[in-house]
């Protein structure tokens, strides 16, 4: 999340110093601690929790975890990462359903955080995991607020309970409660109430949210705050903390530029979970907030699982298989690269997914360079070939990549960079498909290649057991080779498709700014071979 970039790049900065430490003195772990205090001061989390925070780091930094370590340096980041985990809500929350149906879902918040797009979101996810949710317009007082939840409850593909379509008319208290009845008799079994929110904490908004609350007794009040607020997220918090005693917090715009001292604050000030975050303007857009996970991201370790999970339900299992079948057969053409890219789009932008990645603070400004419409310009191309020029790349001589280049709205230069890239993954994966492993520029060759073996003929397989056991651990063993060698090639094929910052994607590796580490090859997202690694 683009919102911890710049409290990740200082952590990541202060801990690269300390490594260079052997056993820490006192000194060394007070200057560590000061510098942290520093960073989070700077991300705009509250005074208090940073003094609490930095004390606790401290008081264990100084004792015997640390000392007898086998690497200070590294035990000192693992209590970092434990104790932010920790003032991030610990273990990970989910909504809690009524035994019996439906179950009722209260937005508060101040306007602008978000909370009606918010209901969308919510409504998507619970509709995609098989609910039947129902959002309420109880939100009677902003202009048109009834008539944006309709329009985003159509996105969402949900009905809206409003008093007058389009109309922000009628009484929110008996709205919110009628909605309950009108869900029971049309088996919905999740209501979301959006409430009215003001431009600042007043008394007259609590008084009407702690009556609808009242009224309707949810099983959840969803605190929704902007990621932005900054220094006011405490404030604000304990304010609505006070007012309607939400049950659990909801992170806004956390995709954002900004300090991100929210996320920090509200958990210890207030006592309650984070259940979401919403890092994107798309409806899909929409994480269960797993505290453990975004420690890791503001420490630069990555998020991979969550990057697998989203990845498992945009890729469909058929057509990775599919996919699998034509790369053993050699048969892997630019339409399967076009239907495995259009998978990839599902995912959102490249660059939140990238920024999962282990490492990815060293490569912030690589990143935040990486054109999205490189996927779009590279659906395009293809698209504009005909069906026998994308079986056979190499029918496409000078006149028809021009055709092509004319017909994408693209250059001559991007049709030659996507043939080229394909045509040398493509080789990669024959290589693999023969049981060999291919050669990379400046890499030299990574297995045999395809090489006859030594001392026996060409062509002539390695002789077998007679032993049925031993045979068969055998096969075991060599078909746990070729698997891997596989995975590994079509990483490497995939990472061929986006270095040098072809059509195909942007750069996968090369050395990070102001001499950060690198991005591991094997922590890097391939465009091409993106599904079917994840799918495995």
């Amino acid at each position: 999340m683009a919102t911890f970039s710049n409290l990740s790049e200082r952590l990541v900065k202060t801990f690269a110093h300390l490594r260079t430490k052997g056993k820490l003195s006192p000194a060394d772990v007070d200057a560590t601690v000061r510098e942290i205090r520093r960073a989070l001061l700077d991300a705009d989390v509250a005074l208090t929790v940073v003094k609490a925070f930095t004390a606790r780091v401290r008081e264990r930094a100084l004792s015997d975890e640390v000392n007898q370590a086998l690497n200070p340096a590294q035990q000192v980041v693992k209590i970092v990462d434990e104790e932010l985990v920790a003032i991030l809500g610990g273990e990970t929350r989910h909504l809690r359903f009524a035994k019996q149906p439906p179950t009722v879902i209260m937005l508060a918040g101040l306007q602008g955080a978000g909370k009606t797009t918010f209901a969308g979101k919510l409504a998507l996810r619970l509709r995609g995991e098989g609910h039947t949710p129902i959002l309420v317009a109880a939100d009677l007082q902003r202009p048109n607020a009834v008539g944006q939840l309709q329009v985003v409850g159509e996105q969402a593909g949900v009905s809206v309970y409003a008093p007058e379509p389009g109309n922000g008319v009628g009484d929110p208290v008996k709205v919110a409660k009628a909605s309950i009845r009108y869900a029971r008799d049309k088996q919905h079994d999740v209501v979301i109430v959006d409430t009215a929110g003001r431009t600042g904490v007043d008394e007259q908004m609590m008084k009407q949210a702690a009556a609808i609350r009242k009224a309707i007794d949810p099983d959840e009040v969803l605190f929704v705050i902007d990621a932005m607020i900054g220094q006011d997220a405490v404030a604000t918090a304990k304010a609505f903390d006070e007012g309607v005693d939400f049950t659990g917090v909801v992170l806004s715009k956390l995709d954002g530029d900004t300090r991100g001292g929210a996320a920090l604050s509200v958990v210890s000030v207030t006592g309650k979970p984070i259940l979401f975050a919403s890092t994107g303007e798309r409806l899909e857009d929409l994480e269960v907030f797993h505290p453990e996970r975004q420690a890791r991201r503001i420490l630069d370790m990555g998020d991979v699982l969550t990057l697998i999970e989203q990845a498992q339900k945009a890729f469909d299992e058929e057509e990775a298989r599919k996919v699998a079948d034509k790369i053993a057969r050699e048969a892997f053409t630019l339409d399967d690269f076009l239907k495995q890219m259009q998978q990839i789009k599902k995912l959102g932008s490249m660059k939140k997914l990238l920024g999962m990645l282990p490492g990815a603070a060293g490569m912030r400004q690589q990143i935040e360079q990486f054109d999205d419409s490189l996927l779009t310009r590279t659906e395009a191309i293809i698209q504009s070939m005909t069906k026998a020029e994308r079986d056979n790349p190499r029918i496409l001589n000078g006149s028809r990549r021009l055709r092509i280049a004319n017909g994408s709205g693209t250059t001559v230069s991007e049709v030659n960079q996507l043939v080229q890239r394909f045509e040398q993954a493509a080789k990669m994966m024959k290589s693999v498909a023969r049981g060999g492993m291919p050669s990379i520029p400046g890499m030299g060759s990574l297995g045999h290649g395809g090489r006859k073996a030594k001392g026996g003929k060409k062509g002539k397989a390695r002789a077998k057991s007679g032993n049925p056991a031993k045979r068969a651990q055998e096969e075991a063993a060599l078909r746990e080779r070729q698997e891997r060698a596989r995975r590994q090639a079509l990483e490497q094929a995939a990472e061929a498709m986006t270095s040098g910052g072809s059509a195909f994607g942007a750069t996968g590796q090369g050395e990070a700014p102001n001499g950060a580490a690198r991005i591991d090859p094997d922590q890097t997202i391939g465009l091409g071979g993106l599904g079917d690694i994840f799918k495995r």
